[in-house]
C-alpha cells in the first residue's frame, strides 16, 4: 500500500506542481493558447487555482514524508478531487468535452490517492 500511495502521490504532485506553477507564474496571454478558459476567469482566480494546486501537491507529499499530520494527505487528495470536479464542470459548461478526459483521469488518481492515504 505504501509503494502504491507514493507512486500515485508522486504522479499527482508532479502534475499539479507543473500546472499550478504555470498558473502562478505566467501571464494570461501566455496561458491562453493552452488553457482557453483563462479568458473567461479573472486572473486572480487563475492564480488562486494555481496556489491551490501547489498546496495540494505539497499536501500529498510533505505530511506522509515528515509524519506530521499525515491526515492532511487524505484532505489534500479529496481537495484535488473537488478541484477536478469543478474544472470538469467548467469545461462542460464551455462545451469542451475533449478536455474532460484529463479531468476524469485526475479525479480517479486523486480518489485512489485518498483511498490509499486513508488505508495507511
Amino acid at each position: 500500500m505504501d509503494v502504491a500511495y507514493w507512486i500515485v502521490a508522486a504522479l499527482l504532485a508532479f502534475f499539479y506542481l507543473y500546472a499550478g506553477g504555470k498558473k502562478v507564474a505566467r501571464s494570461k496571454e501566455q496561458l491562453a493558447p493552452m488553457m482557453g478558459w483563462v479568458d473567461t476567469v479573472p486572473m486572480a482566480a487563475v492564480r488562486g487555482i494555481g496556489v491551490v494546486e501547489i498546496l495540494g501537491a505539497a499536501g500529498l507529499i510533505l505530511p506522509p514524508l515528515t509524519g506530521i499530520a499525515p491526515v492532511l494527505a487524505l484532505v489534500s487528495a479529496l481537495g484535488l478531487v473537488v478541484l477536478q470536479l469543478l474544472a470538469g464542470g467548467l469545461h462542460l459548461s464551455r462545451g469542451e468535452v475533449k478536455e474532460t478526459g484529463l479531468n476524469a483521469a485526475l479525479i480517479v488518481l486523486a480518489a485512489v490517492a485518498a483511498w490509499l492515504a486513508a488505508a495507511r
